[in-house]
């Protein structure tokens, strides 16, 4: 019988839609700004696909309460074995303390739900003596043990305990989120865990373009979103986060953010470092509404990465057909697929069956890339 450990972060993810940047250190705060956890639905939307996929014997090791016990049980799994109790609300160190009695259990593989966050919690402590595997949950997700949603990594879990997969070194990145509140970007890398290899499934660690000639790229995108933009003079335009998107914000003259969501109307900002509740009222006010995004270098994500604000009822709000989406060509030479995660199964499909996404490299100059269908 298989052994997997299961941990759940049942805060992680909970800023992003009240545009928090994340929840490290601000849990109140987020709860005082209506944040609804999503870690749990997550975990158990992978406990039921897992459970459809996998036939054999498995026994969950896992934390009682929302650390674990409570999805297995909402996903109807009952065979499990409670090794650690943690506190409430949980904390870091109820997971690192989870981890050292995994590790002494001897499991096959940790699997957890959660952010950059607590795979770099349970790095500290498992090192690279097991293989993680990440259900994404958080708001940071730039290391390369997440599966790219709760289905995919069912799948790779499914294949690794057949023997049909094998683990390899994965980047542990982390960001610095009371610097990344503030517009600053700082990432490190941690460390190094043993993650499982499936390139088509799992992602890689973020990769950034810095040049001149990138700079000028931009500033091309930019000239020809401002053209779209006075052309369609009676939409308000969502601008979402990145160097490249900031860009075209600096070419129109706007204060933008590097890593917020802003919102303007003929080019005037009327909106700025907005959560979900501020960009549905804004919905309401403006009539037609464009929503320009970049993807994330490597990783492809337009939507579910960084950008929690932008949730399903908002997309819904906006419609597909009005996302644009920028991106230099030196960005798209490694983000060969568009992703979406938007926590939502129909929306995601919705994107899957629309088949490519057409991008602006340049001025008047687009490229069709293809939305991976999971």
């Amino acid at each position: 019988m298989h052994k997997v450990g299961f941990i759940v972060n049942p805060i992680a993810g909970m800023g992003g839609r009240v545009g928090l940047k994340g929840t490290d250190g601000v849990v109140e705060k987020a709860i005082e700004l209506g944040a609804e956890k999503v870690a749990p639905s997550r975990a158990v939307q992978m406990l039921k696909h897992f459970s459809s996929l996998h036939k054999g014997e498995v026994n969950w090791l896992t934390c009682s309460g929302e650390m674990g016990e409570e999805e297995l049980l909402e996903a109807g799994i009952r065979s499990y074995t409670i090794i650690y109790s943690p506190s409430y609300p949980s904390s870091a160190r109820d997971t690192k303390e989870a981890c050292r009695r995994l590790l002494r259990e001897g499991v096959d593989i940790v699997v957890f739900c959660g952010g950059d966050g607590t795979a770099r919690d349970i790095v500290e402590v498992i090192g690279k003596n097991l293989p993680i595997l990440g259900i994404p949950s958080g708001v940071k997700m730039h290391s390369g043990v997440f599966g790219i949603n709760p289905e995919v990594c069912a799948k790779i879990l499914h294949e690794f305990l057949e023997g049909e997969l094998t683990v390899g070194d994965a980047d542990i990145l982390d960001l610095d989120e009371e610097l990344y509140r503030k517009g600053e970007w700082k990432i490190r890398l941690f460390g190094s865990a043993l993650g499982i290899v499936e390139p088509t499934y799992v992602q890689v660690g973020k990769a950034t373009f810095e040049s001149i000639s990138e700079e000028e790229i931009k500033e091309e995108i930019a000239d020809y979103v401002e053209e779209i933009m006075e052309e369609n003079e009676d939409h308000l335009f969502i601008l979402g986060s990145g160097s490249t998107v900031y860009a075209i914000g600096k070419k129109i003259g706007i204060d933008k953010t590097l890593l917020g969501i802003d919102a303007v109307y003929r080019k005037k900002l009327v909106g700025k470092d907005l959560n979900e509740n501020d960009l549905l009222d804004l919905l309401n006010r403006y009539e037609k509404t464009k929503l320009i995004l970049s993807p994330i270098g490597a990783q492809g994500f337009i939507l579910g990465r960084g950008n929690l604000q932008l949730s399903p009822r908002i997309i819904r709000k906006i419609g597909i057909d009005n996302i644009i989406v920028v991106a230099t060509p030196s960005k798209l030479a490694s983000t060969p697929l568009i992703r979406v995660d938007t926590g939502d199964r129909d929306l995601d499909r919705q994107f899957m069956e629309k088949g490519y996404m057409t991008v602006i490299t340049g001025y008047r100059v687009m490229k069709a890339v293809k939305i991976q269908a999971i």
